[in-house]
């Protein structure tokens, strides 16, 4: 379905430009179309450490509510403050109840939309927009929208202010101008336009003025170690050492130190590498390891289902981070991941070998590794931009993945990459996949020599005749170390047996 593929725009075909769909949600008839809100969340990241926008917020809810006007029940709202001295203002200044009748409860501290735990929409919300293919959205006050992280079901995600992210939930949808049309009508029919509720700054400072005080800080941070009383309930184990459960799908003692040795392995070279996944440009540690939901159909589904976990119970891949099972079936899982070995958007990929097999990531990995082949990926530019997020390196280590070629690098991700033991090599200025005519259907060769020098050109040969100098991003001496010792974890564990 091409329409799904582009990191630029939605690709919808004209025909279906003014899709829409009509459904019932508690036995009320509701309109989907494109640009339709369906989550609007305050979340904890920076906004919620502003009392003036938080407040505001909530004096917008409350002349909102006052005027009569109301957010759609399907509409998943919510209020996540990252403290709870938000909680506490908001309550002294009488904004809660106001909040609370626009469905933005505080359902808990931290990060939870914006990291993609929004938890599921309404059944017929998501069959609406499944079976016209609809682009709706979610419109959150968190700092971070990158494909797929919010909701599987939202494709277009907006970062807010507070008072905007409630002003855009009353509205129902995205394409609206507050300049010339209204938010919403009043008890009596009359249309209320945002700038009728809207709260002056005077207002704003007024009540910040009167309800966020030094106090406030002082008697909920007082108590901040002892934690909630379900936190205090519970039980926690004595010793030094960890008691891994081998049957938890949460915590598992981690493969990364399986085969190490004492001795030094030395400067690795790649030999007879297949490609694991060829992509394009703006991969973000989104596309490469997803924090939000487990989808039904993914390979990490798979594997808790075979341990009697039931789909309600599957939770986010965020949660299951502690578990190396999970992380490596969920490594490239993003359901918006652009792979060209394979014509749909999706976390699959073709396993070469076989020629005809579409497999879920994994999947092929693990026939790769029972085969004995190596792995590489080849990618575009800024490869692993986005939020630095460790199994972005950690998964693809598991996947197999040797080696990455790629026109350029996020630098925190590189620089994990090579803690990873994984090599980043970067196509020199003028060239990329295409320029070389790759198709991912190559075996690859990559020699490293022993006394290789930082930012120094290889040779890359494959099977096909074609060979090409790429630059090792080794970028420096102690990156060279770390490969040395396949990876900074092994280097700090033989560091320490010194």
């Amino acid at each position: 379905m091409l329409y799904f593929i582009g990191f630029k725009g939605f690709n919808i075909s004209p025909d279906k430009l003014d899709a829409s769909c009509e459904f019932e949600f508690n036995n009320q008839k509701y309109t989907l179309r494109h640009g339709s809100v369906v989550i609007a969340a305050i979340t904890s990241c920076t906004n919620t450490s502003n009392p003036s926008v938080m407040l505001g917020a909530g004096l917008l809810a409350k002349k909102a509510v006052e005027a009569g006007l109301s957010v759609a029940p399907y509409i998943k709202t919510s209020l996540s403050p990252g403290s709870g001295v938000v909680t506490y203002y908001l309550r002294e200044s009488g904004v809660t109840p106001a909040l609370t009748a626009l469905g933005f409860d505080t359902v808990g501290f931290g990060c939870m939309t914006c990291i993609g735990n929004s938890g599921p929409l309404p059944e017929p919300v998501v069959n609406a927009i499944e079976s016209n293919e609809l682009v709706c959205c979610g419109v959150l006050s968190g700092n971070r929208n990158f494909e797929g992280r919010i909701h599987p079901n939202t494709r277009a995600n907006y970062l807010a202010s507070p008072l905007l992210v409630i002003a855009y939930a009353i509205a129902g949808r995205m394409d609206i101008d507050f300049e010339t049309e209204p938010i919403g009508n009043d008890k009596n029919g009359k249309p209320v336009f945002l700038k009728n509720i809207w709260p002056s700054r005077a207002e704003i400072q007024s009540v910040e003025k009167q309800t966020v005080i030094p106090a406030m800080f002082q008697d909920v941070y007082a108590r901040i170690e002892n934690g909630s009383n379900a936190w205090q309930c519970l039980q926690a184990p004595d010793g030094q050492l960890y008691p891994w459960d081998v049957s938890s799908t949460y915590i598992k003692n981690p493969p990364f130190f399986n085969g190490m040795t004492k001795t030094l392995p030395g400067v690795q070279s790649v030999k007879g590498a297949h490609v694991l996944l060829f992509l394009g440009d703006s991969v973000t540690t989104d596309h490469i390891s997803p924090a939000g939901s487990i989808a039904r159909n993914s390979s990490a589904a798979r594997y808790l289902a075979s341990r009697n976990i039931v789909p309600k119970d599957f939770n986010s891949y965020g949660s299951r981070r502690g578990n190396d099972d999970i992380m490596a079936r969920g490594t490239f899982a993003n359901i918006r991941l652009v792979n060209k070995l394979v014509k749909n958007t999706g976390p699959k990929t073709l396993h070469i070998p076989s020629g005809q097999e579409v497999l879920d990531v994994f999947d092929a990995a693990q026939i790769y590794a029972k085969e004995g082949r190596p792995l590489i990926a080849i990618v575009g530019k800024d490869y692993g931009s986005g939020s630095s997020r460790d199994w972005a390196a950690k998964g693809p280590f598991l996947l197999g993945i040797k080696a990455v070629i790629a026109e350029s690098y996020e630098r925190i991700h590189r620089s994990n990459l090579v803690g990873m033991g994984i090599i980043p090599l970067q196509f020199r200025s003028g060239e990329n996949a295409e320029t070389l005519k790759l198709t991912g259907h190559e075996i690859y060769d990559i020699d490293i020599p022993q006394n290789c020098k930082p930012l120094q050109e290889i040779q890359v040969k494959t099977n096909t005749g074609v060979t090409f100098n790429a630059i090792l991003r080794f970028d420096t001496e102690v990156d060279i170390l770390y490969h040395k010792h396949g990876g900074i974890l092994n280097y700090m564990i033989r560091k320490m047996l010194d």
